[in-house]
């Protein structure tokens, strides 16, 4: 098992081309089962993950050639109408193959999907919507059985109980299809879920949003067509954490701050400067960083949670009592024990951490927990004096695209072990 060993401290300067938004792409490649003809998908990061989700859809019957941040989708056809175990295991996001999948097939299995230990995160959403879709569902052997009653998906109007990025996706990629106008409410607005609907739309489907309600006209089908996916403003984030909690100055290519509009201003107010230099180029710096009273995650426009754990290895030596509330995962604090590792004083209760100034950290052997939380180890290990080594990468292999060669070129010692 591959590890990386960082000695820090380190300083964060250089330049950084930020990939493409794996949250984005993942449900875009899903979305593809839904239409007819061939497509290029471009600026797809080559992470684990979505290797893992291309090799899912070939073992399905798709005909698809993945070079260089390029997917050529040649033929989206399923042969084969089951997911098995041995592919969906890994990936939670796979859960999401199901709606596209039912919408253009009479019959669907997939196995019940894995993934990162951030709590139950349930697929009640996404399988109750379909069943109101005309679709029967049943759960056997671990596996989601799913059979259409109607040649067509019903249209519905549904309220989500709560936001969901997956059951948002899921069920309005499904009501692309459908047999008439669908009407979602509360639905997930993230930059990825909209970056879903442009290219479906650009594929022919008739999606609107309208704050948090989705309005979806059915169509009878929909033809592939070439796209782009968005800079990923997770990987945009975790880098501009690092240049913060290293006093840092690094230029990041290929961002598109508007994804990212209450996290910056959070971090202007800890002392983040930000210099425009084109209109995806920004130079960023912190010559000193200021302590937080209190964040809450939130679901966008929110801060998200998926950048908590990096903020909160920011503040390791500057909070003073600053408060950090987790309100999407009830299991998103795995990594504070990590943090403790390198002598960070942490207290948890409940939804909330409160991070004690240190000043003294060391270097220390941990290990990588889920994919954004693995990112605030590497924050504190450039933070710390002496070796860290971190274990179970492949945790950050699955989220930032070549992070070791990018930190390495802006001057952090950062080597990768087999």
């Amino acid at each position: 098992m591959q590890t990386v060993v960082i000695k820090g401290p380190s300083t964060l300067k250089g330049q950084i081309n930020i990939s493409g938004s794996k949250n984005a792409s993942l449900p875009i490649i899903i979305s593809t089962l839904l239409a007819k003809g061939d497509c290029f998908i471009h600026n797809v990061p080559n992470l684990r993950d979505t290797r893992f989700l291309i090799s899912i859809l070939k073992n399905l019957g798709c005909i698809l050639d993945f070079q260089k941040n390029t997917l050529f989708v040649k033929n989206s056809t399923i042969t084969k109408k089951s997911a098995d175990y041995e592919y969906v295991r890994q990936m939670r996001a796979s859960i999401v193959i199901l709606g596209p999948a039912i919408s253009r097939y009479k019959k669907f299995k997939i196995a019940l999907p894995g993934g990162c230990s951030i709590g139950t995160r349930g697929i009640d959403l996404h399988l109750n919507a379909l069943n109101l879709m005309g679709v029967k569902i049943s759960i056997k052997n671990g596996y989601v059985n799913a059979e259409r009653k109607k040649d067509k998906l019903d249209p519905i109007i549904h309220k989500f109980p709560r936001i969901s990025v997956g059951a948002t996706q899921n069920i309005l990629m499904a009501a692309t299809l459908a047999n008439g106008n669908s009407k979602l409410q509360n639905c997930a607005i993230e930059p990825e879920v909209i970056d879903l609907i442009n290219f479906l739309n650009k594929c022919g489907a008739c999606i609107k949003v309208i704050k948090r309600t989705i309005t979806i006209k059915g169509v009878e089908e929909l033809k592939l067509n070439d796209y782009k996916v968005i800079p990923d403003r997770i990987e945009a984030g975790s880098y501009i954490l690092a240049t913060m909690a290293t006093k840092g100055r690094l230029k990041l290519n290929n961002f598109n701050p508007k994804d990212l509009t209450l996290p910056l201003k959070v971090y202007r107010e800890m002392g983040l400067k930000i210099k425009k230099i084109s209109n995806s180029s920004f130079e960023i710096n912190c010559k000193t960083l200021k302590p937080i009273k209190k964040i809450i995650t939130k679901e966008f426009p929110g801060y998200p949670t998926d950048l908590q754990a990096q903020l909160i290895a920011t503040q390791l030596k500057s909070g003073l009592k600053s408060k950090v509330v987790e309100n999407i995962f009830e299991n998103r604090f795995i990594h504070i024990p990590e943090l403790r590792r390198f002598g960070a004083n942490l207290s948890i209760n409940g939804k909330t951490v409160t991070i004690h100034k240190t000043l003294n950290l060391l270097g220390a052997e941990v290990m990588a927990t889920d994919i954004r939380a693995s990112f605030s180890l590497i924050i504190a290990a450039m933070m710390s004096k002496g070796k860290t080594v971190i274990n179970r990468i492949y945790h950050l292999d699955r989220g930032y695209e070549d992070f070791d060669l990018k930190l390495k070129k802006c001057g952090v010692n950062i080597i990768r072990k087999k």
